[in-house]
């Protein structure tokens, strides 16, 4: 939790310190995904574990909307809302492990900024567990 707040917050002051960069990463929904894929890797690297990595990944999302009241645009941000619930579910269509999720995990949008991110929050706890994955 304090991991992904600190990066979080941290990059929410640095955009606000650059507006170049607010402006250059368009929509909301790419700095959203910024964050989240740096407090979310962050976390994974940190604990060497996935799911506690996709949980800074939501965490963000969350205090990204908080701070600045909107994700993305045209509802596409559904999939960044639900995360927190998902995430610890025991039912096996929606907790799954960062590893095993791909294009048809329910109610995301696996567009293309979100599906790199989430396998490197799944790289990121195996390289800091040193595996030869």
């Amino acid at each position: 939790n304090d991991i992904a707040t600190e990066v979080n917050l941290y990059g929410m002051e640095q955009y606000e310190e650059y507006p170049t960069a607010l402006e250059a990463h368009f929509g909301g929904s790419q700095r959203a995904s910024v964050l989240a894929a740096a407090s979310g890797i962050t976390v994974a690297l940190a604990t060497a574990n996935s799911n506690a990595g996709l949980n800074g990944w939501y965490l963000s999302m969350l205090m990204h909307k908080e701070g600045w009241s909107r994700l993305g645009f045209f509802g596409y941000d559904l999939q960044d809302q639900c995360g927190s619930a998902n995430s610890m579910s025991i039912r096996p269509d929606e907790g799954l492990l960062g590893e095993l999720r791909g294009p048809n995990y329910p109610n995301y949008a696996m567009n293309v900024g979100h599906q790199g991110e989430y396998a490197a929050i799944g790289g990121a706890a195996h390289i800091a567990r040193g595996d030869a994955w």
